[in-house]
């Protein structure tokens, strides 16, 4: 690999240029992160048209100095898709623009389905310091690395950290709305004839307040540990339950878990899944599981989602005790647990709709 008559091979540069740009490919994320913290999508976006390098410089409120620096770093971020040039003129400049590309119209604070919440919350440095300790991890006893980090389990901290606490509920709401955005306009008929629906793990009530507009028959209950939901006002179709999946799930109709599952191990599933099935009638009565998550694989052939799966599945490792599942992992949890039957309809790209059914 190395020499081939005197010469550096083709085989090595490549494996160097590879090696590089997984070392370097954390460049991306902060790159991206700084462009939101400096609200440059937003600046773009209002501009409306394509924003020569100067206006952006100006808007953005920076010394003349920093002009070539910010080049530079809308240079990665075009590169990454997140941006695309145009030619662009004003009254004393022409040049090439920036616009917004597709991914970046996620990153909108005006945008009702944006991720913004979630990128900061997944690259702030509380969240980002377990991966410095997973070798240390795989050597000790404990847990998950957040636990070598921290001393804590994830969801103990959050109840003692308000600002994990935050960052947390912040990012899975920025996610539900987009998830149910989705659900509620190709997956009707998931909810058509239920009369109640308790979304367990609901956050302060994201996908609950959709479920109840989009279905104003349908009674719901957002339920989830008392320091998510304590305080928080229901209405008429919607109310907040405090407490522990583990111990009892309020009765329903059906039951949703929207990304709760795969924080879990098997055997913690299965005592979540046997609390499900309690609180749910027959399913000659109509009870019934809906639940969100990954099936890895179902979009085998898509080697970008298989690899965000797979990145899904490492947080898993990292931070919870849970792991994304397979359709065959799945099955065996439902059997084991007395289900009869389920259908898994892959419709949210990296995750699917699964139905289970008593």
């Amino acid at each position: 690999m190395a020499l081939e008559n005197g010469e550096v091979s083709k085989e090595l540069l490549d494996s160097q240029a590879h090696i590089w740009n997984h070392i370097f490919s954390f460049i991306n994320s902060m790159a991206l992160k700084c462009a939101v913290e400096l609200q440059i999508p937003d600046i773009i976006n209002r501009h409306g048209s394509p924003m020569l390098l100067s206006e952006l410089v100006e808007a953005l409120g920076l010394k003349h100095e920093r002009t070539h620096f910010v080049y530079r770093l809308m240079r990665i971020l075009v590169h990454s898709d997140f941006f695309v040039k145009q030619s662009a003129n004003n009254d004393e400049e022409e040049g090439e623009g920036y616009l917004l590309a597709p991914a970046s119209r996620l990153l909108i604070k005006d945008e009702p389905l944006n991720l913004r919440s979630y990128l900061l919350g997944v690259l702030d440095p509380m969240l980002l310091d377990p991966w410095q300790h997973m070798s240390e991890w795989f050597r000790n006893d404990d847990v998950t690395p957040f636990y070598t980090t921290y001393g804590r389990m994830f969801w103990d901290l959050t109840t003692h950290e308000p600002k994990l606490n935050e960052l947390f509920n912040e990012a899975m709401a920025s996610d539900a709305r987009l998830v149910t955005s989705v659900i509620l306009k190709h997956c009707r008929g998931v909810f058509e004839g239920l009369d109640s629906i308790v979304d367990v793990g609901g956050g302060t009530g994201t996908v609950a307040k959709a479920i109840v507009e989009g279905f104003p028959d349908i009674r719901c209950i957002c339920f989830d540990l008392p320091h998510v939901v304590n305080g928080l006002v229901g209405s008429k179709n919607l109310s907040y339950v405090s407490g522990d999946m583990f111990q009892a799930i309020p009765k329903a109709h059906a039951i949703l878990l929207k990304w709760i599952l795969h924080d879990w191990n098997d055997e913690e599933c299965m005592k979540i899944l046997k609390k499900c099935k309690e609180a749910i009638p027959s399913r000659e009565n109509g009870g019934k599981l809906i639940i969100i998550d990954m099936v890895v694989k179902a979009h085998e052939g898509d080697n970008e989602l298989l690899k965000t799966q797979l990145f899904f599945d490492m947080i898993m490792l990292t931070f919870l005790t849970g792991r994304e599942r397979s359709e065959d992992d799945w099955a065996k949890l439902f059997l084991d647990v007395g289900f009869s039957n389920y259908k898994i309809t892959p419709i949210l790209g990296l995750r699917s709709l699964i139905e289970v059914y008593p």
